[in-house]
């Protein structure tokens, strides 16, 4: 028998549900305060539930499996298109109706409430990594209008900045203010390695971060935030749809038959991509420093594309080194070549 589709837009208080019969082809729409959601749809035979993969998408995601119900997250980018005129409630639950009905639609893969706490863990850190990056630059600012230059470097610059402080003629109205920043920033770095130090244990009980952890480039926080943000590794039918996932793959522009590759598409999570990216960085500064090998493939990309472009290439192939590894369960072999179809045959 054939599931009912149920279009749900989700909020936080007031929610809409969008349905249409089967047999008489009759439009549902109801309002549910967030206390009826779990009741509405318990009372209900299994249904498929479709969603936008918005804030709170995962738990009411989750919720609903409990439930017996076949849940389907979509990107708002493509419910968007299906909105007519006036953008409402009722008008997005039934834009999220009719995009489950499309047969070629992709779908979010559902993530644990193990994945979604680590992906809290990293949304933390990148805060404070931020803040602390702001308070460092405005106290090189600050002292530099005063004449003086701060070195290079962490916990250096921040003893240079305190015996500068102590030692100067900074005035006193600001020198309390800035031994309080000297302090804030201190703080902020031991903030961040209690959160590094909580990846870190997840990392080393997750067998799927220490599986990936072995391909060169990958670290304690792309291991983490790979395995994270993928969900189930069979999400995706291959490693290039996993790297245009994340944002990868060439864009293609084209008409008449001709497709033209533009620069990489930038779509998906922007945080896993830039630590691809810096993973791919220090490979290729790694393997060029004197008495290391380069590999024959970033030899050959070297000798006719730009560095940060064979630094984006090799993103590209450790995400779909990631995606091989967790999909087929597999550990990290250097210079592996898969079979051919010649070969296989």
């Amino acid at each position: 028998m054939k599931r009912t589709t149920i279009g749900l837009d989700l909020a936080k208080r007031v929610f809409q549900v969008h349905a249409v019969d089967e047999q008489s082809g009759e439009i549902h729409r109801e309002q549910l305060k967030r206390g009826q959601v779990l009741q509405y749809f318990a009372n209900r035979q299994a249904s498929v539930v479709a969603m936008e993969a918005c804030a709170s998408a995962h738990y009411w995601a989750r919720q609903l499996v409990q439930l017996g119900h076949e849940v389907r997250l979509i990107s708002a980018q493509f419910v968007r298109p299906f909105v007519k005129s006036n953008k409402t409630d009722a008008a997005d639950a039934e834009a999220i109706w009719e995009a489950a009905q499309r047969p070629g639609m992709r779908y979010v893969a559902l993530k644990s409430e193990e994945q979604q706490a680590v992906l809290g863990l990293h949304r933390l850190r990148q805060v404070r990594v931020r803040m602390r990056v702001r308070l460092v630059n405005q106290l090189h600012g600050l002292l530099g209008e005063f004449g003086i230059a701060l070195p290079k470097g962490g916990q250096v610059m921040l003893k240079a900045a305190a015996q500068v402080l102590s030692e100067t003629a900074v005035p006193a109205i600001l020198r309390e203010a800035l031994l309080e920043q000297i302090q804030q920033i201190r703080t902020l770095s031991e903030q961040i390695k209690v959160l590094e130090r909580q990846i870190g244990a997840w990392e080393r009980r997750t067998e799927q971060c220490r599986r990936i952890a072995a391909i060169p480039g990958v670290g304690l926080l792309t291991a983490t935030a790979a395995v994270a943000t993928m969900g189930q590794a069979s999400s995706f039918k291959s490693g290039r749809e996993f790297a245009a996932f994340v944002g990868l793959v060439p864009r293609q522009s084209g008409t008449g038959g001709r497709v033209k590759l533009l620069g990489i598409s930038k779509r998906g999570d922007r945080y896993l991509r830039t630590l691809l990216i810096h993973g791919a960085r220090s490979v290729l500064n790694w393997q060029r420093q004197p008495g290391h090998e380069l590999d024959p493939w970033l030899k050959g990309l070297l000798s006719r594309r730009a560095p940060n472009v064979v630094a984006v290439a090799l993103a590209n192939k450790m995400a779909r080194t990631i995606w091989a590894l967790l999909a087929h369960s597999r550990t990290y072999q250097r210079g592996y070549a898969g079979c051919t179809a010649s070969g296989a045959a």
